[in-house]
């Protein structure tokens, strides 16, 4: 599962990179919660909560059904 979600955030790093941040995948848990470390522009910026729910929290759930979850860690 760890590769799938690599896969579908690395679809969403493009965007990210183009605005100066980026996010790194963490970890995957067994009980489905993908952790990320936003970076750059995307570390502390306000909206970064927005990116991360409505921007890579979604692609990856599309992607794989699996994840339960996507939170930020420092």
């Amino acid at each position: 599962m760890k590769e799938q979600v690599q896969a579908a955030l690395d679809k969403v790093r493009v965007n990210l990179q183009a605005d100066g941040g980026d996010a790194e995948l963490v970890d995957v848990t067994d009980d489905g919660v993908v952790k990320v470390r936003l970076k750059g522009a995307c570390h502390g910026c306000p909206m970064s909560q927005m990116t991360l729910k409505r921007g890579i929290e979604r692609v990856i759930r599309e992607a794989v059904p699996e994840v339960k979850e996507v939170v930020a860690v420092d």
